[in-house]
């Protein structure tokens, strides 16, 4: 009889184990739902993504799901995988779809925060650059912010416009794509369906300024007032090119 019982239980231990297996997750978030009729806003993180450069921009734009009568936008995380990604500062970030992914929703805007890596290594990864590439020929926006426009640059998209970065980084990003129009002393640039900002807690305005392109300035204060952030476009250091769209 214990033999029994003692069998009994080891065929429970095997099977129940079995069956408490997790089931395949989809390669999207079970908490990502992307709503139809609404901008969609891929935000690029990878492994050292800035916390700022990130959460300024998700902010604002995740948001405007709180505004009436205007279209708001789908805000989700896009990475290589849908391992978790580590920002420089420690926060532990689950991607809502992997850029791999053939089912990964259009993208309408993407953003590039700055990320540790954005002035070496980042820029050899050829994948990565391939997919900001390949995005962009549909985009109706392409932003970056601080070193954001190096990826930007490498991936060919900056040759024609103007464009910014991180100030104490302006020398580098001239040397490094030396064929760029490059603006200094300004917190953003719009030019063509690009915009790059210098980063930093700046990322709040040149995203603002999106906002107000796309919605409006009364959205854009409404927005801003709720971060508690004084905007008014006029008092901000920003260069606009010749090219630049939407305005």
């Amino acid at each position: 009889m214990y033999r029994l019982i003692l069998f009994i239980l080891t065929l429970t231990s095997i099977y129940g184990c079995q069956s408490a297996k997790p089931a395949v997750q989809d390669s999207a978030s079970p908490n990502q739902t992307i709503v139809e009729d609404r901008y969609n806003v891929a935000f690029l993180i990878m492994d050292g993504v800035y916390n700022t450069e990130l959460t300024a921009p998700f902010d604002i734009f995740q948001h405007t799901q709180y505004r009436q009568g205007i279209k708001p936008m789908n805000t989700f995380l896009v990475a290589k995988t849908m391992d978790v990604v580590t920002s420089f500062e420690g926060i532990r970030l689950l991607p809502d779809f992997s850029y791999r992914d053939k089912q990964l929703p259009r993208i309408d805007i993407l953003v590039v925060p700055s990320a540790e890596h954005h002035l070496d290594t980042d820029l050899d990864d050829e994948e990565m650059i391939s997919f900001v590439r390949e995005v962009d020929k549909n985009a109706v926006f392409m932003t970056s912010h601080c070193d954001g426009a190096f990826v930007l640059a490498e991936a060919g998209l900056l040759g024609d416009v103007s464009s910014t970065t991180f100030p104490s980084d302006i020398a580098l990003y001239k040397k490094t794509f030396p064929g760029l129009d490059v603006i200094s002393d300004v917190l953003f640039v719009h030019d063509g369906k690009y915009i790059t900002s210098a980063g930093g807690a700046k990322s709040f305005e040149a995203s603002l300024y999106l906002t107000e392109l796309l919605y409006g300035a009364e959205i854009a204060r409404s927005i801003a007032g709720g971060l508690v952030i004084d905007w008014d476009l006029s008092k901000v250091s920003h260069h606009i090119g010749s090219t630049a769209t939407g305005r």
